[in-house]
């Protein structure tokens, strides 16, 4: 997940919500606007949406090689 910058500023930071053993519940995101007392640590590492989606893109057309060994790995654990 990634901190999302919106045109009007606004970030989305994703927000990990776990119950009290460590268990996840759920993820979100979480609306910070200029101002905002965290907003400038999460600047820094925020992407626009469209740098964010050519990333995933990336990923899910880069990742051939990784897949392939992950795959392997995962073969291996099921015949053992």
């Amino acid at each position: 997940m990634y901190v999302i910058r919106l045109a009007d500023g606004t970030l989305r930071v994703p927000q990990s919500l776990t119950s009290e053993d460590g268990r996840l519940i759920g993820n979100a995101y979480v609306e910070l606007e200029p101002g905002d007392p965290d907003y400038d640590l999460w600047l820094p590492e925020s992407l626009t949406e469209e740098e964010a989606a050519e990333r995933r893109e990336r990923w899910l057309t880069d990742n051939d090689e990784l897949e392939q060994e992950f795959l392997a790995f995962k073969a291996e654990q099921e015949d053992a």
